[in-house]
């Protein structure tokens, strides 16, 4: 059987849009969450896909959308090895693939779990083009075919009003942001917000998927992340995003973005 491979692509020309592409892998995803939005699909084996809201087994062909900040998890299933590929556009990247009429808005996808052959024939004509065509005119083209398409017969508009609550977690959102360097404490969250922790810490999850420390390790990983694509050093990009050390920085790293710093350093 072949070795696994997990490799990572940044494509310049598209905004440095990131492609993964993992091959006869067994990995495991703890819980994490993108500021993009996720599209891909599965090649081979089956991929376990959870959300808050759905537990799906997906198959060769079927496609895995999933929203801005939807926290996710899964991968493999029973130990098997899977392979599949995905690449993560930006936000304003789907807004041009709406509609005239819903422009303002981006869409958002119920299910993350799509079948649709056309529209998996499609995507990997441009994950294809992502790895190994380099012309910008061919893969912009298919771009925005396969988002066109998604978008259309997959998506709906997401509801822009904000809860107290949402207003509450934003402002939360914004400390750790800012701070996430530091140790912070879940009673200085609540304080900063005038509740009680353990209100704080439910109201969080609630709206997010994910507890206020959970969140502040996605915050770092995506830090570093942009650090290593500009090429600094592991050990230092680890001490600057707050971690203990580069073993703990570089163990957290992989569980969500399914490879070690080093390689994602050298990609693109």
């Amino acid at each position: 059987m072949p070795k696994p491979q997990a490799k990572l692509w940044r494509i310049q020309a598209l905004n440095n849009v990131e492609y993964l592409k993992a091959t006869n892998v067994t990995h495991v995803f703890s819980r994490h969450s993108h500021s993009e939005f996720g599209l891909g699909v599965v090649e081979q084996g089956r991929l376990a896909f959870r959300t808050e809201l759905s537990d799906c087994l997906l198959q060769p062909g079927d496609i895995v959308v999933i929203n801005p900040e939807q926290v996710h998890w899964g991968g493999t299933v029973d130990g098997d090895r899977y392979s599949y590929r995905i690449f993560y556009p930006a936000c304003e990247t789907l807004l041009r693939a709406m509609p005239g009429d819903r422009k303002q808005r981006l869409p958002y996808f119920e299910n993350g779990h799509i079948r649709d052959r056309t529209l998996a024939q499609r995507l990997r004509r441009l994950l294809t083009a992502l790895e190994h065509d380099p012309i910008t005119l061919t893969q912009e083209t298919y771009l925005t075919t396969v988002l066109a398409e998604l978008v259309t017969h997959h998506g709906k508009c997401a509801m822009d009003a904000l809860t107290s609550e949402s207003q509450i977690v934003q402002c939360i959102r914004d400390y750790i942001e800012a701070f996430y360097r530091q140790n912070l404490s879940l009673t200085e969250l609540a304080n900063l917000v005038h509740m009680k922790p353990l209100r704080l810490l439910r109201t969080f999850r609630k709206e997010m998927g994910l507890p206020p420390h959970a969140y502040l390790l996605q915050v770092r990983i995506n830090h570093a992340k942009t650090q290593l694509a500009r090429g600094h050093a592991i050990v230092d990009v680890a001490m600057d995003a707050g971690f203990a050390d580069q073993s703990h920085f570089t163990r957290h790293f992989k569980r969500v973005v399914g490879v070690t710093p080093g390689q994602y350093r050298v990609s693109g």
